[in-house]
């Protein structure tokens, strides 16, 4: 048994996939499904994947109902960071077309701290302890 979390994109899955993976060394896609023709998804459309960042495996795909919801800041990736040079570079990278929740900055409990929503509305909390 184990638990993974889970994204749930509308048409952007593999997209904010592999934008993911390129922003960690350790980033790989492990394994993606798409829908095929005839299939309850859009043809082409990631129907599950599994995917590796910052050492934490993630499971996404694209739901086919559009939902009344989206992600929310009350779940986010908490990514500690060797370096303030690695936590400017994906602040830099994770925020373009995001927008940031908390500025990069000493708030007391770390060095330098980051939290942002990333284009695809996800949310990351960036940590250089």
């Amino acid at each position: 048994m184990k638990a993974l979390p889970f994204l749930m994109f509308t048409g952007r899955a593999e997209e904010a996939m592999r934008f993911y993976v390129a922003q960690f060394a350790d980033g790989v896609i492990e394994q993606a499904e798409h829908f095929a023709p005839g299939e309850q998804g859009a043809e082409g459309t990631v129907k599950r994947a599994l995917f590796t960042v910052a050492g934490q495996k993630v499971m996404c795909f694209d739901s086919p109902p559009v939902h009344a919801f989206d992600f929310t800041p009350s779940f986010s990736f908490f990514v500690e960071v060797d370096s303030e040079d690695e936590l400017d570079r994906l602040v830099a990278a994770l925020g373009e077309g995001g927008s940031m929740l908390m500025e990069a900055g000493d708030y007391g409990f770390s060095r330098k701290f980051a939290w942002l929503n990333d284009r695809f509305g996800v949310s990351w909390q960036l940590n250089w302890a």
